[in-house]
C-alpha cells in the first residue's frame, strides 16, 4: 500500500520516521507485558509456533482471498504482516506499540501505523480486510471491539481470526501475556453473528499442543509454579518431533478441512 492510499483511508495519522505514521493522539494502554515486543523480535523467527501460524494463515487465506490490503490490527512486530507479504497478500501493520511498530519497519513493512484502531481515524466501511491474529483475548470488552472493527470494514469485508482456545487451559503463560480468556469455536460463531459477521470457515489448529499445554502449563500453576519471559521462550523451541503432525495439520487446512481439536482457534468471517 502506498502513503497516499493510507492517508485518504485514515485522517488521523501524520508521518514520524521512514515508513512510519503514528496517530495524532495518544494511544490508549494496551494488556502486553512491558518489553515483550523487544524479546518476540527474535524468538518469532526462531518458534515453530509462529512460523506454523504463518504458514496455515497463508493457506486459509487463498481458499477465502482478501478483497485487498489486509490490515494487521495489533499486528507486533509485524512477523505476520511480513507472512502475508510473502505469501502474496498485501499487509499493512496497525500496532500501538512504538517498540512493535519500529520493528514492523525494521522487517522490511511499509507503510506501518503506529496506533490503535481507533486512534488511526480510519473511515467507516473503509478497511477491505481485517487480521487479527492473537489479539482478541487482550481486549477486555471483545463486543465493543467487534463492533469497532464490524464498522470500519466494507461491506463484504474479511475478518480473519486466532485466538487461544478453550478456558481449561487457562495457565499462568496466559496471565503472562495479559489474556482476559480463551475461546472455543461456537463461542466465537455465536459472538461474530451478534456483531454482524458471517462465518465462513472455522477450525481449530494445533491440534498436538493441548496436551503439553495442560501438563506442562496448567498443572504446573495449580501447584503454584509462577512464569518468567525465559520460561514462555523455552517453550517456543523448535521441536523436530512435531514436524510431521503440523505438516499434516496445514495440508488439511489448506483442503478446506476444519479440525476438531487445538490449542488455537483459527476463523474467517465476513460482515453481513
Amino acid at each position: 500500500m502506498e502513503d497516499a492510499e493510507l492517508q485518504r483511508l485514515a485522517t488521523n495519522l501524520q508521518a514520524f520516521e521512514p515508513g512510519l505514521w503514528v496517530s495524532r493522539t495518544s494511544n490508549a494502554p494496551v494488556s502486553f507485558p512491558d518489553g515483550a515486543h523487544e524479546r518476540l523480535f527474535e524468538l518469532e523467527e526462531q518458534s515453530f509456533w509462529f512460523r506454523h501460524r504463518n504458514r496455515c494463515l497463508v493457506e486459509v487465506m487463498k481458499r477465502f482471498p482478501p478483497g485487498g490490503a489486509v490490515f494487521d490490527v495489533g499486528g507486533g512486530n509485524g512477523y505476520v504482516a511480513m507472512g502475508l507479504k510473502q505469501g502474496g497478500f498485501d499487509a499493512v501493520l496497525v500496532e500501538p506499540g512504538i517498540e512493535g511498530a519500529r520493528s514492523g519497519v525494521k522487517r522490511g513493512l511499509q507503510p506501518v501505523v503506529c496506533a490503535t484502531v481507533e486512534n488511526a481515524g480510519f473511515s467507516a466501511g473503509s478497511l477491505p480486510a481485517i487480521g487479527l491474529f492473537d489479539v482478541l483475548e487482550h481486549i477486555q470488552d471483545d463486543h465493543a471491539f467487534l463492533d469497532t472493527l464490524h464498522a470500519l470494514l466494507r461491506p463484504a469485508g474479511r475478518l480473519y481470526l486466532t485466538v487461544p482456545a478453550f478456558q481449561w487451559l487457562w495457565s499462568f503463560e496466559d496471565v503472562f501475556a495479559g489474556h482476559f480468556r480463551r475461546y472455543r469455536i461456537p463461542t466465537l460463531r455465536t459472538l461474530l453473528a451478534e456483531h454482524g459477521f458471517a462465518v465462513e470457515f472455522a477450525s481449530y489448529f494445533f491440534v498436538p499442543l493441548p496436551l503439553p499445554i495442560f501438563l506442562f502449563r496448567c498443572v504446573p500453576g495449580w501447584l503454584g509454579k509462577k512464569t518468567s519471559p525465559e520460561m514462555h521462550e523455552r517453550h517456543h523451541g523448535n521441536p523436530d518431533r512435531l514436524r510431521w503432525a503440523l505438516e499434516r495439520e496445514r495440508r488439511a487446512l489448506a483442503s478446506g478441512r476444519s479440525l476438531p481439536m487445538g490449542s488455537s482457534c483459527l476463523v474467517v468471517a465476513r460482515r453481513s
